[in-house]
Formats: C-alpha cells, sequence, structure tokens
C-alpha cells in the first residue's frame, strides 16, 4: 500500500526546530491554529520564545512549515510507492487505498490543508498559498498516475479523486471514518476509471 504512515519532519532541522514543528503540528490539527498560541507551543516544546523566533520570525512561518511537513510526508508516500515496481493500474489501487490509510491513521479530524484555509480566509496569504501549491500537485501527481494507466479522462479522473478525498476526510470526521471508507474505496475506483490489479503482461511500464 501507499506508504503513507511515516510522518517526518525536515532532515537536517535543529533538535529545538524539530520539537517546535512536531509540537505544533500536533496542536494545530488537534485543536485549530488560531487557538493555540506561541506560549502553549513554546512550554509545550520546551524552549524558550527566543528559540522560537530564531527558527520562525512569525506564528504564520511555523504554520507554513507545518503544512509543509504534511506536503513532504504525501510526497514521499508518493515516491515511495512509484519505486515499488507495482505496475501503472496497480499504482492507482495503491494510490487509493494509500489514501484510505492516510485518512484512518493520521487524519481523523479532517484534511489539515483544507482546515488551515478556513482559518486564513485571505487568498493572498502566505497559508493559502501554501494550501494552494499542495492541492495543485496533489491533482497533478494523481493526473499523471492515471494518465500511466490509460485512464480515459485523466483530468477529470483526478479532479474526481480530489473531491472524493476531501469529501472522505469531512465524511470520516463527522462519521466515523469505518462507515465512510467502502463508499470512498468504491467512489475512488470509479472515478480513476482503470481496472484495478496486476497489469496485463507486456502493459506493466510507464510510457513517455
Amino acid at each position: 500500500m501507499l506508504g503513507m504512515a511515516t510522518r517526518t519532519t525536515p532532515t537536517g532541522a535543529s533538535a529545538a526546530r524539530e520539537r517546535l514543528l512536531a509540537t505544533a503540528s500536533e496542536l494545530f490539527y488537534r485543536e485549530g491554529i488560531h487557538s493555540v498560541g506561541v506560549d502553549r507551543i513554546v512550554g509545550a516544546a520546551g524552549v524558550t520564545r527566543a528559540t522560537f523566533y530564531r527558527h520562525f520570525p512569525s506564528k504564520e512561518d511555523l504554520v507554513e512549515a507545518y503544512l509543509g511537513v504534511e506536503d513532504a510526508n504525501i510526497r514521499g508516500a508518493f515516491e515511495a510507492a512509484e519505486a515499488s515496481g507495482a505496475g501503472p493500474r496497480e499504482l492507482v489501487g495503491l494510490v487509493i487505498d494509500g489514501l484510505a490509510d492516510d485518512v484512518a491513521r493520521h487524519h481523523t479530524r479532517g484534511c489539515p490543508f483544507i482546515n488551515a484555509a478556513a482559518e486564513y480566509p485571505d487568498p493572498s496569504s502566505g497559508v493559502r498559498r501554501a494550501v494552494g501549491a499542495h492541492r495543485e500537485w496533489f491533482r497533478s501527481e494523481l493526473r499523471h498516475v492515471l494518465e500511466a494507466a490509460g485512464a480515459p479522462d485523466p483530468e477529470l479522473g483526478a479532479a474526481e479523486l480530489v473531491l472524493a478525498r476531501d469529501a472522505a476526510m469531512v465524511g470520516g470526521y463527522l462519521d466515523g471514518w469505518e462507515r465512510v471508507r467502502p463508499a470512498f474505496v468504491a467512489s475512488a475506483h470509479r472515478a480513476a476509471g482503470v481496472p484495478i490489479g496486476d497489469d496485463p503482461a507486456g502493459e506493466s511500464d510507464v510510457q513517455d
């Protein structure tokens, strides 16, 4: 399955920065961004305010870094899946299952990008730009996977998969993921528009 279970912070970061980012990520996702102040993060991470501002000039910089970790995790998961040797059609199934597993393990309170966008309504803010960049990449990556698998309309299929995941993350939070997952998986397979499973002989290589 798509390896979305691994959660990381950027390599090479200082120990204090990693603690700040890990602490803020947990609090932001669990309690909301605006409800968690700098003092709370500093205290929970066990650093000083001076240390905080040395790494993050403002709280918004920290929020953008938090979203950067979420973005890096899913990018890494796609890279790992694509390097697994799965054929193009099999990869579609791995992606769908991986997205479902990611919600179950890490995103039981909805999408961190949607949640952040709801708290930052100004489309010109750095946070909203980060959200937009992630969603554009995510949509294009799904389109690439569907194109390689021979989907009849990769552009539309990718857009439908994004919408299906958006809805699933909200629905999973409200109704419970065990109830929502079967509907998400079924709708995602329909949106993909390609047979799921092993590739026929001779069709396992991605064509440029």
